[in-house]
């Protein structure tokens, strides 16, 4: 194969590479904005909204619950407003629709980005191998190619192989630490959500007795 092709290919894993970080990157961001935007900043923050609504789903008054969710797209408020919404449903029903609408709504997506980071995360490390095989490949043609090798003519291809996979594993390696971080977000604002919905629950089945 002629030179040029070996330039060409060391050209295309860098912009793929370039891609994968960015993308990557995205993705986390997307991830870590998302959490922020279905959990409440703290525990006391949820409580005084559970606090607001409490007294009205003990006593039954579901059209003010409904009312004092809409509008607020955090976790907890959204799947009070869907528990209250289908009440007619009975408890025992609601409760299972909540869990299964904060898995597929809320957790769903979340994993699907976090899935792709964990895609960009194996690519990018193969990626920087892909280069390292095509630059040693155009080193030994080039050697191939001519009796007398100067070093400067090796150095472009070497350098290829040597910068794609060092590119490669700066990608992959901070992108496993933010994905640890993210983890941990994802699993507190689970545990504080949890925590709400059963708080809700509790005062829920209790207007439901009352309204029976």
């Amino acid at each position: 194969m002629p030179q040029t092709i070996y330039d060409w290919l060391g050209l295309a894993d860098y912009c793929a590479l370039t891609i994968v970080a960015l993308f990557g990157a995205y993705c986390c961001v997307l991830v870590w904005t998302r959490v922020g935007q279905k959990g409440f900043k703290s525990e006391d923050e949820q409580n005084a909204f559970l606090d607001s609504i409490e007294s009205d789903l003990r006593a039954g008054n579901f059209e003010a619950v409904e009312a004092a969710c809409m509008g607020n797209q955090r976790a907890v408020p959204v799947l009070a407003s869907i528990g209250v919404m289908n009440r007619q449903l009975g408890y025992a029903k609601v409760k299972h629709l909540l869990a299964e609408r904060f898995q597929r709504d809320v957790l769903g997506e979340m994993e699907k980005n976090v899935s792709w980071v964990t895609t960009v995360i194996k690519t990018a490390p193969m990626l920087g191998l892909l280069g390292t095989v095509t630059g040693m490949i155009g080193a030994f043609a080039t050697l191939a190619a001519a009796q007398t090798v100067s070093p400067t003519a090796l150095a472009k291809d070497i350098n290829v192989a040597l910068y794609t996979t060092a590119i490669g594993l700066s990608i992959a390696i901070p992108l496993v630490m933010a994905m640890n971080a993210i983890n941990n977000r994802i699993r507190q604002m689970e545990e504080l959500v949890g925590a709400g919905v059963t708080r809700f629950l509790e005062a829920f089945r209790i207007g439901m007795a009352r309204k029976d």
